[in-house]
This record gives C-alpha cells, sequence and structure tokens, in this order.
C-alpha cells in the first residue's frame, strides 16, 4: 500500500488490490494504437477518463461507459491496475483503476463534460497547467507500473 498527499492536502491510499471496499468511481488510463487517450473537461483540462457509478452498473461497466462518453473510444481489453481512496474530510470516495485498450474510436457529436479525446504519443515528465490535478499526484504513475506487461513506461 502506497500513501501520500495530494494536490488538496488529503491523505491519498493506493492498493493493487481492491481494498477500500465498494467504488463508485473509475478512472480509466487508456491507449489506442499506441498512442495515450486523455480528454480534454471543460473545467479541469487533460486527464484520462473516468466518472461515478450508476444504479446497477458494474464498476467494469462504468468504466467501459465512461471511456466511451468522454472520448468515443470503444474498450476491446478492460484491465484493473488497483484502487484508491481519497480522505476528503467532507466527502472520502474509492476510485477503481483500469487500463483500457480501446480497439476504436468513433466520432461523436457530444462528449459531456468534456471536449472529446486527446491523443499523446507520452505523457510529460511535468505535467503544464493545460493537465488536470487528477493527473498530478502519483496514482498516473503507479498505476502505469501495475501494467501487466511491464513495456509501457511514463514516456514510451
Amino acid at each position: 500500500m502506497k500513501r501520500f498527499l495530494d494536490k488538496n492536502g488529503y491523505k491519498v491510499e493506493f492498493s493493487e488490490n481492491p481494498a477500500f471496499g465498494e467504488p463508485w468511481h473509475v478512472f480509466v488510463l487508456s491507449r489506442y494504437k499506441g498512442r495515450w487517450v486523455l480528454t480534454k473537461h471543460r473545467e479541469r483540462g487533460f486527464e484520462f477518463p473516468g466518472g461515478k457509478r450508476e444504479a446497477g452498473e458494474s464498476i467494469e461497466e462504468t468504466a467501459i461507459r465512461e471511456v466511451y462518453e468522454e472520448t468515443g473510444g470503444l474498450v476491446g481489453q478492460l484491465q484493473f491496475l488497483g484502487q484508491y481512496k481519497v480522505h476528503d474530510p467532507v466527502k472520502p470516495f474509492v476510485k477503481s483503476i483500469y487500463y483500457a485498450e480501446l480497439r476504436e474510436i468513433e466520432k461523436k457529436q457530444n462528449y459531456l463534460e468534456t471536449e472529446g479525446p486527446i491523443f499523446m504519443e507520452s505523457l510529460p515528465d511535468v505535467l503544464g497547467e493545460e493537465f488536470s490535478f487528477i493527473m498530478k499526484d502519483e496514482i498516473v504513475p503507479l498505476s502505469i507500473s501495475r501494467l501487466d506487461d511491464g513495456t509501457l513506461q511514463r514516456n514510451k
């Protein structure tokens, strides 16, 4: 288990296992044809797709739906990478983290709260202002390090 403080100063715990109970949020590191697929959230900036689980949905179904809604990506493979808990004193939450290999990207008219897919060959070592705070803590590098094949690195 890894522990750190996020950009808001809240304690975060990361586990390679589903250690924090039932998650109601997902965060999905996505790739398509060798490129990272992020989305541009209208308020937060560039980030991987993710969001809240809807009633009656499994957490895997949530991951697949969120990727499609925010990027138009159709998930081919979905791999569990870990789970984290943010100890927000007002509203603590648990997110499951997945890796999705996309088989196709569909052009959509509406990407909800985002502006659609953003493709990147690699993620920069230092993330600028255009990136969401969600991308700037240890979750992304910890998650990438969990990929089964070990071939993907932060700066591949």
